[in-house]
Parts: structure tokens; sequence; C-alpha cells
């Protein structure tokens, strides 16, 4: 079981659940073609925006397989929201797990990415104990793969046209770390 006491804080973000106050932050990437661009989901309008923002404030512990943080990226200095970081525990039998990340365009190339990932990767092992922690993303989004490379993640596999996403064939590109590669 994993429930974190909040807010995480990095050297500059806090990591927190979500809030019905983040509606404005979070429909502001969530609502651009160039952030949904590679993520199984297509830009959303404000109510849906509203709806997916009510689950992810439930996603602050992880209690069983299939469980999930799904927490806000905010910058320490002022409070902002820039984003969300996640992670997933896909397997109790194999102690395996997943993270992602989305940010708003306006923070990228800043290193947020990275230093919020990062934090994800160390609640999963050294606080849930995983095993091995993977990160999945659409073999075009290059700048995904540097961040996943950043934190020293390997890259295990690419599958060519593995999916039908938004009317045509995607790959999918798999990162992966285990608990004795990485190191806090």
């Amino acid at each position: 079981m994993l429930k974190p006491h909040y807010p995480i804080t990095t050297e500059r973000l806090h990591l927190r659940p979500f809030t019905p106050d983040d509606l404005d932050a979070v429909h502001a990437y969530e609502s651009r073609p160039d952030v949904t661009r590679y993520l199984y989901w297509d830009v959303r309008d404000r109510d849906t925006s509203r709806e997916f923002l009510a689950k992810k404030a439930t996603r602050t512990a992880i209690h069983e397989e299939g469980d999930a943080l799904d927490l806000a990226i905010t910058l320490r200095h002022d409070g902002s929201l820039i984003g969300s970081a996640l992670l997933i525990w896909t397997s109790e039998t194999h102690r395996q797990g997943e993270i992602g990340y989305i940010l708003h365009p306006d923070h990228h190339g800043h290193g947020y990415a990275p230093e919020a990932a990062r934090e994800m990767l160390r609640l999963g092992f050294a606080d849930l104990g995983l095993h091995r922690i993977t990160g999945r993303l659409d073999a075009r989004n290059t700048a995904s793969a540097r961040v996943l490379e950043k934190l020293h993640m390997r890259h295990e596999a690419t599958l060519i046209h593995n999916e039908y996403v938004k009317g045509e064939w995607a790959s999918e590109t798999i990162y992966a770390i285990l608990d004795t590669e990485w190191t806090p």
C-alpha cells in the first residue's frame, strides 16, 4: 500500500492531489492538440476535463493492483499547476508499475518532467516496493523518450503498428528500469 503525505516536495516542484479548483489549469493543457497528439484521447472540452478531473482527484493512494497515483505538478515558487504525474501499480505478482506525465507546453524544456517522473520512480521503488517500472509512449514522441532516457530508463522495445489510435496505426515504444538499476 502507498499513501504519500502531500504535498510531495522536490527541488522546484510540489506534487499533490488534484482538486476541483484545478479545472482551468488542467483544461488549459487538455484542450491543446499539441498536448494530446500522442495520447490515447483527443482534445477535451471543458465538461470532459471536469469529468476526468473528478476521477484524478480520487487517485491519491495505491491499495491494490490497478490503483494509481495521479498527481498535479505545481511550481513551488508560485503554486502554478503545470501538468500531471502518474504511477500505476500494474502487477502485484510481478511487482511492476508504470509512470507517465503530461506537461503544459509553456513549461517544456525546463527539466520539470524528469524531476516529477523521478519522484514517481522513487515512490514506486522505495515506498511501494516495485521491482520494475515502465514508461510507454507513442514512438513518434521523441521528447517524452528523452525524459525517460534522462531517468536512465532503457529502451526495451518498439512495437510496430500495434495499436489503432485516432484513425491510424501507431507504434508504441517501451522503456523500463529495475529496482537494482535505480539510484535515488
